[in-house]
Parts: structure tokens; sequence; C-alpha cells
């Protein structure tokens, strides 16, 4: 049974919320974080949720998104192997619509090989990457919501330090819930408070 608690975070100033668990401390003002990032973490998992403003991939046709994001997203991060994408979807933000209909997100879940930051090759954890795509064509932004959970530690790792190496303890395990909710629940709950956020003060 999971004891995370999970709370409505404010994001961007608090133009958008969503909720997720807690422990996901919010690192955006520790690390070097580009303004259209939020990132939130919980180190004693070596779990990761970020939320990311684009601008809008209108060469992207909207049922691929997902899965394009999460193969740009292993190209940025130099993933040592090609990302193997597990699963792709849609899912419906009831706290979002446009008119009288919810916005769509498309999704992806994938597999890949990472390195953190500047460790190189031979120090890679496999982890699962669960990828959304909120398409708000009215103010021209592609919204990404991404979280990562471990699989494998690799002992060379500096994640290693503090987690440990080898296959990651479920989240079960630990009293917490597994990352897969974690992301349902941010993207279910993904709401958008101030439209202004995106600079022509659209709304949906």
């Amino acid at each position: 049974m999971a004891n995370d608690v999970c709370t409505d975070r404010p994001l961007f100033g608090g133009a958008i919320s969503c909720s997720f668990p807690a422990r996901f401390q919010d690192v955006s003002n520790i690390r070097e974080v580009p303004d259209h990032q939020e990132v939130f973490v919980d180190p004693t998992r070596d779990e990761s949720l970020i939320i990311e403003l684009l601008d809008l991939k209108t060469e992207v046709a909207d049922h691929e998104s997902a899965t394009w994001f999460l193969r740009d997203l292993a190209i940025e991060q130099d993933a040592s192997d090609n990302v193997v994408v597990e699963h792709s979807g849609i899912m419906e933000l009831a706290g979002l619509q446009y008119g009288n209909e919810a916005v769509p997100a498309m999704t992806a879940v994938g597999q890949l090989a990472v390195s953190k930051g500047r460790q190189g090759r031979g120090t890679e954890n496999i982890v699962r990457v669960y990828l959304a795509n909120v398409r708000l064509k009215n103010v021209s932004t592609d919204v990404l919501i991404t979280a990562y959970e471990p699989l494998i530690i690799n002992p060379l790792s500096e994640s290693a330090r503090t987690v440990g190496s080898g296959v990651a303890v479920p989240a079960e395990q630990s009293g917490c819930l597994p990352v897969q909710e974690v992301f349902r629940l941010a993207v279910s709950s993904f709401k958008i408070h101030d439209w202004n956020l995106f600079g022509g003060g659209a709304g949906a």
C-alpha cells in the first residue's frame, strides 16, 4: 500500500498546476534548468518528473507526437541504445477543455539507457520513460510531461551512491506510488490557470 501524499503543485509561478507526490522535490532553482522547464526529483529513488513548454512542432502529426518526442529525447540525451517504445496511447485531460471537448494528451512509454551529466559511456542506467504531449495549438505550444523510472542502476553511475546499484527496488516495497501512477496522476490533473503565460492570453 502506497503511503505517498499527493498534492496539487503550482508550476510556472502558479499559471499551471498538476498533482503528484510530495516526495518529489522541486530542483528547478538548484540545478541549471531552463526557464521553460520545471523539474521535480525524488533523490532517494532517483525518480524524476519534468514539465516542459516548447514551441509547437507543427510538422509533427498529432497521433505521432508522443513517440516523436520520446525518440527526440533519446537523441538529446545521447542514449547509448535507440529507445524501445513499449506503448503509446491517448489520455483525456478533464481539467483542460477547448469549448466543450476535453483536450487529449498523446502518450508513449519507452525504455532507454542514459548516463547522468557528463559521466559518459559505460555508466548508463536503464530507465523507463513515460511521456505525454499536450498540444495547445491555440497558443502554439507543446507541453511535455515526462517521468523517469530507473530499472537498473549502473554501479559506476553517480545514482549508485544514493540508491545503490543493480535492479531498482519496486516502488510498492518502499511504500511509494509507482512512477506509472505518478505519471498518470500528473497528466490527468494537468490544468492551466493563466493563459497569459503563453504570451497571447488566448484561452480554451
